[in-house]
């Protein structure tokens, strides 16, 4: 067992399974088939690609939910596969909400993780903001995993969040090695021209921050309220001359990266 390198399988969207140390984590199900429409007051979102692997035949441990309150990080299929979790870590507000196996973390709130060669396996919440001060579109957690012997290897998935002060502020107390990035720059109409997750230029900020992350993009594509998408990302990354440090999910098939 490697427990220098994380495996990632992308699934689409913010899904993707991960797998560092014998433990295997699931992020943000979302398994609904192309072609739903998910309406909560006046914001419908629109899921246009499928999931690159079926809920059945992903095998995890736990579930790391950014938030439980949208449905393109959590659709109807990925709330049926909440109960196979050993436990769904995710936002105080969401544990209310979800009950049963769910537990809520609060920013920075630390919980350690046995795994099969008896290394402890830390899960630090994140600060992260869905969107612009004072219009964010509710409470959304990061996530941090890193061995307790080796906290200089960590792994980042930011969740729906933009660029702002809390993102820094996780490089000032952890070296990230692995950032799963949440990109697209997505906008709704109801917060008007504001984006809700990074943009392109936003994720470059995140790669400067963490300098010795590979930066794996995710969560800019699959969804019709994305307003960036591969190229954009791209392109910002080319100006920034950090291209070298991306590293493109393969949809259903596994990679792996180095910490």
């Amino acid at each position: 067992m490697d427990t220098k390198k994380i495996k990632v399988t992308y699934i689409g969207g913010p899904c993707c399974l991960l797998e560092f140390g014998g433990v295997r984590f699931l992020t943000d199900p979302t398994f609904d088939p192309a072609g739903g429409e998910y309406t909560t007051g006046p914001v419908t979102l629109r899921k246009l690609v499928g999931p690159g692997l079926n809920a059945d035949s992903v095998i995890f441990d736990y579930v790391l939910l950014s938030h439980d309150h949208h449905s393109d990080n959590l659709d109807h299929s990925g709330r049926q596969v909440l109960s196979k979790a050993k436990k769904v870590f995710t936002t105080t507000e969401g544990a209310t909400r979800l009950g049963a196996n769910s537990q809520g973390l609060q920013d920075w709130q630390g919980i350690d993780l046995p795994t099969p060669n008896r290394r402890t396996l830390r899960l630090v919440a994140t600060p992260a903001r869905h969107g612009p001060a004072g219009l964010h579109r509710g409470a959304v957690n990061g996530f941090l995993l890193f061995f307790v012997d080796a906290p200089d290897q960590a792994i980042y998935m930011s969740g729906d969040t933009v660029w702002y002060e809390g993102i820094p502020e996780i490089a000032k107390r952890y070296k990230v090695r692995a950032a799963l990035l949440h990109l697209g720059a997505a906008r709704v109409e109801a917060v008007g021209p504001y984006h809700l997750t990074m943009t392109s230029a936003e994720g470059v900020e995140a790669a400067k921050v963490f300098p010795q992350a590979t930066i794996v993009p995710i969560h800019f594509e699959d969804w019709a309220h994305f307003s960036e998408g591969k190229k954009d990302i791209e392109r910002e990354f080319i100006a920034a001359k950090l291209t070298p440090r991306l590293r493109w999910p393969e949809r259903g098939k596994e990679i792996q990266i180095d910490l």
